[in-house]
């Protein structure tokens, strides 16, 4: 049985650990910010010291027996109602996983704080606080270099096919995901949308330039999916 000073240093370094994961949060204005981290980090703390120590007092009594992690293993599932309230489905893009994910690593690091184990949540709040503020910047690059394009060309009836397509596009024709033809409101043209598989921007630039250049081309747009 730790005493209650002990005690209060494991909910105030709870609290600590919780405000820098919180801080970064707050920092790209999350509803779940400084004080929600906080409040689940220390919350976290006390379930695990009440499952730790809170049932002391009858520790030995005939036909009594205690597992001491069964409160505290509550807090795992038990977090999922506030992680689902960050979780937003906006058209078809999905917000606040982060966040949500973010929420759970600290109600475990709440639980080792209330289990004394200083040093792996103090790791623990280092290695979150990087991906979360470490990582974006680099998963941002990565999602932008593999992202699909979508070309959309304005082009004379007729002149476009699927093979004069693959002859332009040359060894990039394995990355064309859809071929799509639909007539134009002026008769004598055409509607063709072509997206693609992940390309460097090089070789977009490249594709476009020869799809501008090809015959009964009118125009060519870009965009990304």
């Amino acid at each position: 049985m730790i005493g209650n000073g002990e005690m209060i240093v494991r909910l105030a370094a709870a609290a600590a650990f919780g405000s820098v994961v919180g801080l970064e949060r707050e920092r790209l204005l999350w509803a779940a910010g400084l004080r929600t981290h906080m409040l689940v980090c220390t919350g976290s703390c006390l379930i695990m010291l009440v499952s730790a120590f809170g049932f002391a007092d009858v520790l030995g009594t005939h036909n009594v027996v205690l597992d001491p992690s069964r409160i505290a293993a509550q807090v795992v599932s038990g977090i999922g109602f506030l992680g689902a309230g960050t979780i937003l489905l906006k058209g078809e893009v999905v917000k606040g996983l982060t966040t949500a994910a973010s929420l759970w690593a600290v109600a475990a690091i709440g639980l080792a704080v209330g289990a004394g184990l200083y040093v792996p949540a103090l790791a623990a709040t280092t290695i979150v606080v990087g991906i979360l503020a470490g990582v974006k910047p680099i998963e941002e690059r990565w999602r932008d270099r593999m992202r699909g394009h979508r070309l959309r060309l304005t082009v004379k009836r007729g002149t476009m096919s699927l093979d004069a397509l693959h002859a332009i596009t040359g060894d990039y024709a394995s990355r064309i995901r859809q071929f799509v033809m639909l007539p134009s409101e002026d008769a004598d043209h055409e509607v063709v949308t072509i997206q693609f598989a992940a390309l460097p921007p090089s070789a977009l630039a490249l594709i476009e330039r020869k799809l501008s250049e090809a015959g009964g081309v009118v125009s060519v747009e870009t965009k990304n999916e």
